[in-house]
């Protein structure tokens, strides 16, 4: 087994390209002191994304970043690499990022970006996992979040929550609970490397001291 990382007050970049729900509850875990952590830049895809806003009025350096002003993925990524790696970055947390993260990324910060998914992976990977999940007709689904590899929502596992998926569910009523438990899995898994509790062999984490 290979240590992930050793114990350390973590310094996180976030990409968002929404409305940043799950910044603010990694930036409210912080500020209570439940991880140890300091979100050093937010960058988003998209110009309109109310989690720019967000980071700016916590005093959290953002930036909007145009993919089409770049010719490819790798000038794009190679960029917003250079900008991550100014602030000597440990983890790259995907907050609702809405692009598939390429080889630069994957190359510069191995085993060390981070993203959480609406459903119990590996089931229903993709966009509206929560409807997957409604229309499979599944009793249980939740939130993962895990290790981003080379495919979509297939890489190693950190950290599941589970929540029950009621006969009366539609997308919007499911994706709602679903939430309100990423909101206290994503800050715990960060912690996990904080703590230095993780350790990786193949494509399985283990997690010491529980």
């Amino acid at each position: 087994m290979i240590k992930i990382m050793e114990p350390r007050r973590l310094k996180l970049a976030i990409l968002a390209s929404g409305r940043g729900s799950n910044f603010d509850a990694i930036y409210a875990a912080i500020e209570k002191g439940d991880l140890s952590a300091d979100i050093k830049i937010l960058i988003s895809d998209q110009e309109e994304a109310p989690a720019l806003g967000k980071a700016v009025k916590r005093g959290i350096e953002a930036q909007y970043i145009e993919p089409r002003n770049y010719k490819n993925r790798d000038e794009y990524e190679n960029y917003v690499v250079s900008r991550i790696k100014e602030h000597n970055v440990d983890l790259v947390v995907l907050a609702g990022y809405m692009r598939l993260v390429g080889k630069v990324f994957l190359d510069a910060y191995k085993w060390k970006v981070i993203n959480i998914h609406p459903a119990l992976l590996p089931a229903f990977t993709g966009l509206h996992a929560q409807q997957q999940a409604v229309d499979y007709g599944v009793r249980f689904s939740g939130c993962t979040v895990h290790m981003v590899d080379e495919g979509m929502d297939t890489g190693p596992i950190i950290l599941q929550s589970v929540v029950p998926v009621l006969p009366e569910d539609d997308e919007e009523s499911l994706a709602g609970r679903i939430l309100m438990e990423e909101h206290k899995t994503y800050w715990q898994a960060l912690q996990l490397f904080a703590e230095g509790r993780l350790f990786i062999k193949g494509r399985k984490i283990y997690i010491t001291g529980t």
